[in-house]
């Protein structure tokens, strides 16, 4: 279904420069569209992967197909979070999270993989609906989160730019795909 807002790249002084990273890996000029051609391209990309191959690290230390995948779908689920509050006007500063403990909490490895897919899967469904939700003025609204100021529009190219990351770390480094 096509997006009937359009979300246009954010100006720089929306984010942290760190996030340019993943904004910039985001194509076209609308980061709703690309949140919808992720999702489909994503659950293809998944579509094949066994419990076995989502057990797979590319190497000692790093993180497993699954742990990949529950990370970006909290890292997505905070994003979104934080876009929900400013795009309400809430002035609350949030606080930052840390990866780490949240992928070791999380234990992906044991949960069933076809749960870490479905999760992967309707979160972005809800970040979907959230930021197609929002009215035009809302996009700029601007919040404080991690100690830093940041837009709801750069919330939503974060989104999209981070998944299109760690997928193509899924692609290169995993194999996933070939």
């Amino acid at each position: 279904m096509p997006a009937t807002l359009s979300i246009p790249r954010p100006e720089e002084g929306e984010y942290l420069p760190y996030y340019g990273k993943y904004i910039v890996q985001v194509d076209g000029d609308d980061a709703l569209a690309a949140m919808h051609h992720q999702a489909h391209d994503t659950q293809k990309l998944l579509s094949g992967l066994d419990e076995k191959r989502a057990l797979h690290r590319y190497a000692p230390g790093k993180w497993s197909v699954k742990d990949v995948i529950v990370h970006v779908t909290d890292a997505e689920r905070v994003f979104a979070y934080r876009a929900m509050r400013f795009a309400r006007e809430d002035q609350t500063p949030l606080p930052g999270f840390d990866e780490v403990p949240y992928a070791s909490s999380a234990a992906a490895d044991s949960v069933p993989l076809p749960t870490v897919i479905e999760g992967l899967r309707s979160v972005r469904a809800a970040s979907i609906a959230l930021f197609s939700s929002l009215e035009v003025d809302a996009l700029t609204r601007r919040g404080k989160a991690n100690d830093s100021p940041i837009s709801v529009r750069a919330l939503a190219w974060i989104i999209a730019g981070h998944e299109k990351h760690h997928m193509t770390l899924l692609r290169e480094r995993y194999g996933l795909g070939k």
